[in-house]
């Protein structure tokens, strides 16, 4: 991966300290894995970073001290002995603070539990911390991505090769985790979707031993995670030589909706509006109840991050700003036929977006005929 350029978590150490006094704290606690890597470049399983307007301190233990000295080098490292709860107080003696902001969104119920007994502190629940500010991605940052979104590109542009009539779901997904792996992804964003017949109506159904039919839709969706930074694509197939109009209807309607959202976002558009663009074209076509997952999400560190485009958000203070890498990746789900989901990675931008994804867009997998 392309390194950040020197100096960049100093300046979002620098970010997070201008917000101290609007969160009304005097420090903030980050357990997140995602925000602590983000902020610091500690790449460990665990972790917490206490960061107030002169410390930034890293919580760790044994297996992690020597790794986390090489990676946060804008960080001083606290070396957590024994349990976390009977270091804590020396930990806050260090900080030197008595009010402390912490993640609602990662902290768990009992880790908050045992931090209520510290009376010394008061403690402030945080909705968020520093996800806006991962929204815009650096260079470096757009790199992985681009890698991990090539790396999916090309696995999935091999399903023609790879799926035949009777392979089950678990099957064609281990060729494509397969075929990920051995061209460099560090792992996959997320198990490997592969929804054929009804069970494409299933979102995120996870591939069993069901097998592949001819004359039935495939829903494939994937990701390549490469030095924890991820990629998302869906694309939607039919086995078989000539899709039948129910296919054809719902694909092209799913196709246009695409199209139309792809053409039409740009940076500074309200997140619930981008989701409107295809969700409105869905709906007039008699199939609003059919869709029911939002536009889209952002990709970085997290496969599932913001900004979203969502029909979900507050109708005002959801802008997508520049430099935000997101998905779009509208659907139709019908019980008991099946579903289509087209999905696309895309950097957005002032004048619109840039698609990351490039995998061609054929859904029809021929199946040889015999003499």
């Amino acid at each position: 991966m392309q390194q950040l350029n020197p100096g960049e978590h100093s300046k979002r150490l620098a970010a997070v300290r201008e917000r101290l006094a609007d969160w009304g704290v005097e420090g903030v606690m980050i357990s997140s894995s995602s925000n602590r890597r983000w902020l610091s470049g500690f790449t460990g399983s665990a972790g917490w970073l206490l960061i107030t307007a002169d410390k930034a301190l890293l919580v760790t233990d044994f297996r992690y001290w020597e790794q986390a000295a090489r990676q946060a080098p804008d960080f001083e490292l606290f070396r957590l002995k024994g349990k976390f709860e009977a270091a804590f107080p020396q930990l806050l003696t260090a900080g030197r603070v008595s009010q402390l902001g912490l993640e609602g969104r990662h902290v768990t119920l009992n880790q908050f539990e045992l931090l209520k007994k510290l009376e010394s502190v008061a403690w402030v629940t945080l909705e968020s911390t520093v996800e806006a500010m991962r929204h815009v991605k650096t260079e470096a940052e757009l790199a992985a991505i681009r890698a991990a979104a090539a790396i999916t590109d090309m696995a999935m542009s091999q399903v023609n090769e790879i799926i035949r009539p009777g392979m089950s779901e678990g099957e064609v997904a281990w060729e494509l985790e397969k075929i990920m792996r051995e061209a460099g992804a560090s792992g996959m964003a997320f198990p490997v979707i592969v929804g054929s017949g009804p069970n494409g109506a299933l979102a995120h159904h996870r591939p069993g031993n069901r097998r592949l039919k001819v004359g039935e839709p495939i829903v494939i969706d994937m990701g390549a995670e490469l030095d924890g930074y991820n990629s998302d694509l869906t694309r939607t197939f039919y086995l078989g030589n000539e899709p039948d109009e129910k296919f054809w209807q719902v694909y092209n309607l799913v196709l246009q909706a695409q199209t139309v959202a792809l053409q039409t976002i740009h940076a500074g558009m309200e997140g619930k509006a981008a989701d409107a663009i295809a969700r409105d074209l869905i709906a007039a076509a008699g199939q609003a109840e059919n869709f029911g997952h939002s536009l889209g999400h952002g990709v970085g560190l997290d496969v599932h991050e913001g900004p979203r485009l969502s029909h979900l958000l507050d109708d005002e203070g959801s802008p997508v700003p520049a430099g935000s890498v997101v998905t779009v990746e509208p659907g139709v789900y019908l019980p008991d036929w099946g579903g289509v989901r087209i999905e696309d990675l895309a950097l957005v931008t002032d004048s619109g977006v840039e698609l990351l994804s490039r995998c061609p867009k054929n859904p029809i997998i021929p199946v040889g005929t015999s003499g």
